[in-house]
C-alpha cells in the first residue's frame, strides 16, 4: 500500500504515522506514507495557496492550480512503486463526505495506492473535485479546522488491515464492526481488582465457550449501545439465542 498525502502540513502526517502500528508497518516496507505540500507548487514569491472566493464571503478558498499540481507530483510518487497505480484515486477529507465506517476501511484497505487530500480555510475550490477527486470521506458530522486528522485516521484504520501488520492475523477481524458489531470486553491480568473479577469462562480454557461468550457480549454491547448496527445486521438462529440469554442475564 502507498499513500501520499496533500497537506499544508507535511511534517505532522510524517511524525504522527511514524509512531504505533503505522510506524512498525512503514519500517517492515507494508506501507509507504508521503506527504507532499501544495506551496511547493504555488506561482509567486509568497507560496500563496488561497484566495477570496468568488461572490464574498468570510475566510479563504484554497486554488485548483498549487492542489493539482502537488496531486500530480504525488501521483508520480506513488507510479514509481506501483506502477499499475499511475492514476491513483484522490480521496477528499471534508465534512460533506460519506461518513468513514468500517465498510469504508475495507474497501479502501483493498486499494494499491491512495492520494489523500486535506483541505483548510473554506474548503477547496470546488473545480478541483471536479477534476480530480474521486471521493469525499468525513469522519462524522463536526467541522475541523483541515484535513490531517482525518487523514491520519484513515491512515492509521487502513493500515491496521493490511495483511502482516498486526501482530495475530486475527486481530483485525476481532476489531469492534469487523463484523459489523461492537466488539465484546477483554481482560488481563491480574485475575483480581478490587472487587471486580474476570469472568471465570474466560479462565476455563474452553475455546468453544469462550468464543460464545465474546459472541454474547458483543451482541449484547451492541444491543445496548449501537442497536442501529442490529438492525442492519439479519442474525443467525445462535445470535439470536445468545442476545436473549444476555438480556435475560442482565435484567435477572
Amino acid at each position: 500500500m502507498h499513500i501520499e498525502v496533500v497537506s499544508l502540513f507535511p511534517d505532522l502526517i510524517e511524525l504522527a504515522s511514524s509512531y504505533g502500528v503505522c510506524g512498525r508497518a512503514r519500517e517492515r516496507g507494508l506501507v509507504h506514507i508521503g506527504a507532499v505540500n501544495p506551496r511547493d507548487f504555488a506561482n509567486d514569491r509568497h507560496r500563496t495557496v488561497d484566495e477570496r472566493p468568488y461572490g464574498g464571503g468570510p475566510g479563504m478558498v484554497m486554488m485548483v492550480e498549487p492542489l493539482r499540481a502537488a496531486i500530480g507530483a504525488a501521483r508520480a510518487t506513488i507510479a514509481k512503486s506501483e506502477p499499475l497505480a499511475s492514476r491513483a484515486p484522490v480521496i477528499y477529507l471534508s465534512p460533506q463526505g460519506e461518513q468513514l465506517n468500517q465498510q469504508v476501511v475495507t474497501e479502501l484497505a483493498a486499494m494499491t495506492a491512495m492520494v489523500l487530500l486535506c483541505g483548510r480555510y473554506e474548503g477547496v475550490d470546488e473545480r478541483l473535485l471536479q477534476l480530480e477527486v474521486d471521493r469525499e470521506i468525513s469522519l462524522g458530522d463536526f467541522v475541523l479546522s483541515g484535513g490531517e486528522l482525518p487523514a491520519l485516521a484513515v491512515i492509521d484504520a487502513v493500515t491496521r488491515q493490511l495483511p502482516g501488520v498486526l501482530g495475530h492475523q486475527d486481530s483485525a477481524a476481532m476489531d469492534s464492526f469487523a463484523d459489523g458489531l461492537l466488539d465484546c470486553p477483554h481482560y488481563t491480568r491480574p485475575e483480581h481488582i478490587v472487587s471486580l473479577t474476570v469472568p471465570p469462562v474466560l479462565l476455563s480454557g474452553d475455546h468453544r465457550l469462550i468464543e460464545q461468550w465474546r459472541l454474547k457480549q458483543a451482541l449484547g454491547r451492541t444491543y445496548e449501545r449501537r442497536p442501529d448496527l442490529l438492525d442492519a445486521r439479519e442474525l443467525s438462529e445462535n445470535e439470536q439465542t445468545l442476545l436473549r440469554e444476555y438480556l435475560a442475564e442482565r435484567d435477572s
